[in-house]
């Protein structure tokens, strides 16, 4: 089960990497709350019943950890070193990084929705995980482009 885990995490720890990168602001808390969630993740492997993607199960453990230690505007670390993962920095892009301090500034609910989004999930799947109305993702996506679209161009958007 853990080398299984291990792979899963090497993997897919670039869904990780993004939740962190939109929800942290240093380095040091994005390494601590990248910690956390593979740590929320190790826990809740064991109860992962296959019934989702496992992007899907992923995404949601990273987004309701990323949250929850938001709100808490506190970060508890727990030691993964026992897993052995190989953790890798994502690749530095200017245009990358804009993108990523934009969706920085918009409050927890978007960040989750535009994350969602910009990895190509359905409108179907963003409401599942998200435990919203499908309808509601249309207007919420609709008004989070309209923000980061004027965060990005500010002086395109003013008239």
């Amino acid at each position: 089960m853990k080398q299984e885990f291990i792979h899963i995490i090497s993997i897919h720890q670039n869904i990780i990497h993004k939740v962190v990168r939109i929800y942290r602001d240093t380095s040091e808390d994005r390494e601590d709350l990248f910690q956390e969630i593979v740590y929320q993740l190790w826990k809740s492997y064991p109860a992962y019943e296959g019934r989702a993607k496992i992007t899907t199960w992923i995404y949601q453990i990273a987004l309701n950890t990323a949250i929850a230690k938001y709100r808490k505007k506190q970060i508890s670390t727990h030691s993964t070193k026992s897993l052995e993962v190989a953790l890798e920095k994502p690749s530095v892009h200017p245009e990358r990084d804009r993108l990523y301090r934009a969706i920085s500034t918009l409050n927890e609910a978007e960040k989750a929705v535009i994350t969602l989004y910009l990895d190509d999930y359905r409108y179907e799947e963003i409401a599942n995980m998200l435990g919203i109305t499908i309808s509601h993702v249309g207007v919420k996506l609709h008004r989070i482009k309209e923000k980061l679209t004027h965060l990005l161009n500010p002086c395109t958007n003013d008239t």
